[in-house]
């Protein structure tokens, strides 16, 4: 037979789209970029918009109730810089805020922030909602995009440059005059920033920092957010280290981002971006936001600590989390969701499953080898990036069975589950005959129904054998005798064997019927299943009956009589 090899040809076919509408974005004049080399090692200034920019996207944004939920939970996870609202242009805003405010909910290592437009009397309202809060930013912000500028504004560029440096001297005669007993910071945003000429948006933050004056304890935030994303994530690190580089009073300015996600690459353009300097991320739990939502505070900071990283976020209960923000916000989080969706610690595969299972064995051995719990041991498992209990997770659901699992699936539910550390020929047998099952009935197999299968393949067959009782003896040089009294067919017989050991005692004894059962054994395994003087044992016999291979397994608190249910199972299954 002559194999015909493709050489490869691509044989796909042009879609019929009307590609011809869209443009590539262009790339950014940076050959000596230094940010593909770095490596994050800190965590970056966190802070969460889930009540602001989440909020106003929802299909019910959140009654008070759900908002003071949200809060609470933010500030227990440890976010230090939380977005509240748009006060002046919600009276449902502006009255959270003073609820915050009023009703001491707001620590005093917590800056809260609100957003604004560059108009007066917003600036002036905004302000107002402040009174009496410890800690404050206010965040103005006004777009700058060459499309803004024609279609939306028909302004120029001097003039759109003006509405931010006008909006920056009204935030300070209002904060001056409302808020002189409050630590107020101001963060100023560039809208529209990754679809701006850089030139104009450096011209435009610059002037914003000339009124603001930054300085040693006077910060200005320069929030460079990707609006919409528009390009792959290594255009936004150009965009983000060339800002850097030209930007003036850099020691006094921090450099936030506020990605959205309407490319699905939004965390992979955050942390390139950090790669290139920033120092501060705005973003929602679970992605929440405007059309593909923002940047995943979650995502972003459990891929820190899978590197090693602390986020100096509490992460530790990731289903108490996501349970919150899924009421909060009555939206779901999706089952494959990183590191908190139902599915992420799940493997079905069953080469899958048997490498986790045999990565989990081999990482308690090295703890036992190095002296310590297997929670302070080093993690490396395959396909778990992290260790599932380190976010309140259990082994539970990491492995689940359906008709792509093996062997290893089944035999990881038995162990965790049940303590039942099946021989490798018994994982197959069994694995064969929960595959049956999972093909006829479709969908998946619980532990719950894994056991079932397991009682119903070896424990629960009764005939035609049933041990009645058994008495052993033996003395120095010779076989071991034993008298039985087992159940054959619903009646009782008595019988005698002798042997090297109880088993081969008692399959001589069952070979004696006149029944043929023709009983040999061919490898035996034992283990107790707990540790105590009442410790139940678990006995693996497999047998040749007749021209089958049949494997039988028996639970006893006595481990003569668990191997002699084990052979009795073995028998009854042929």
């Amino acid at each position: 037979m002559t194999l015909q090899h493709s050489g490869f040809t691509n044989t796909q076919r042009a879609s019929g789209m009307p590609v011809q509408r869209y443009r590539p974005f262009p790339p950014i004049d940076l050959p000596d970029r230094t940010w593909p080399s770095q490596t994050i090692t800190q965590a970056p200034r966190w802070l969460s918009t889930d009540l602001r920019d989440g909020n106003q996207a929802l299909i019910d944004p959140m009654s008070p109730e759900r908002k003071h939920r949200m809060f609470d939970l933010l500030v227990k996870m440890g976010y230090k810089e939380i977005e509240v609202g748009f006060p002046s242009a919600s009276e449902t805003d502006f009255a959270f805020v003073r609820q915050l405010i009023e009703r001491d909910k707001v620590p005093e290592d917590v800056t809260i922030s609100v957003l604004t437009q560059a108009r007066e009397d917003l600036i002036e309202r905004t302000t107002q909602s402040l009174v009496g809060v410890h800690h404050a930013n206010i965040h103005l912000y006004n777009a700058l995009a060459p499309m803004f500028r024609k279609v939306v504004f028909r302004a120029s560029r001097d003039e759109v440059k003006d509405i931010a440096v006008r909006g920056t001297e009204l935030f300070m005669k209002y904060a001056e005059a409302n808020l002189a007993q409050t630590v107020i910071g101001y963060e100023y945003s560039p809208e529209i920033f990754t679809s701006t000429e850089l030139p104009f948006s450096l011209e435009v933050c610059e002037a914003v920092s000339d009124v603001w004056q930054p300085d040693d304890g006077r910060e200005i935030i320069l929030n460079l957010p990707a609006t919409i994303e528009v390009a792959t994530p290594n255009v936004y690190a150009d965009q983000i280290e060339w800002f850097s580089r030209q930007l003036t009073r850099r020691e006094h300015t921090t450099i936030s981002l506020h990605p959205h996600n309407d490319r699905g690459t939004a965390v992979a353009a955050t942390e390139l971006a950090q790669m290139a300097g920033a120092d501060r991320v705005e973003g929602c739990l679970f992605g929440h936001g405007e059309r593909t939502g923002n940047v995943c505070l979650v995502t972003l900071g459990m891929n820190l600590f899978s590197q090693g990283v602390d986020p100096q976020i509490d992460f530790s209960d990731i289903d108490e989390v996501r349970r919150t923000v899924e009421y909060c916000t009555q939206l779901p989080v999706h089952p494959r969701h990183p590191y908190a969706g139902d599915l992420v610690y799940t493997a079905f595969s069953g080469s899958h499953q048997d490498a986790i299972k045999k990565g989990l064995e081999a990482l308690e051995q090295e703890a036992a080898d190095a002296g310590r719990p297997v929670g302070e041991q080093p993690w490396e498992a395959p396909y778990l990036p992290i260790d599932p209990k380190d976010v309140g997770r259990t082994y539970e659901a990491v492995i689940r069975v359906n008709s792509q699992s093996g062997k290893g699936g089944v035999a990881y539910v038995m162990k965790s589950e049940h303590k039942l550390d099946l021989p490798r020929r018994l994982q197959i047998e069994f694995s064969r005959a929960v595959q049956e099952r999972t093909d006829g009935e479709g969908g998946e197999m619980g532990p719950a129904a894994i056991w079932e299968a397991f009682q119903g393949e070896y424990l629960h067959p009764t005939t035609p054998l049933r041990l009645n009782s058994v008495h052993t003896s033996s003395a120095a040089g010779e076989k071991d005798q034993l008298d039985v009294n087992v159940y054959v067919d619903g009646e009782i017989q008595s019988l005698h064997g002798s042997g090297n050991g109880p088993i081969a005692a008692f399959v001589d004894a069952i070979n004696s019927l006149p029944h043929g059962f023709d009983v040999r054994v061919l490898d035996y395994a034992e283990h107790a299943l707990s540790s105590g003087g009442d410790a139940i044992a678990a006995a693996y016999v497999e047998c040749a009956v007749g021209e089958k291979v049949l494997w039988g397994v028996g639970l006893d608190a006595n481990i003569v009589t668990a191997s002699l249910k084990a052979v009795i199972s073995a028998v009854n299954r042929r």
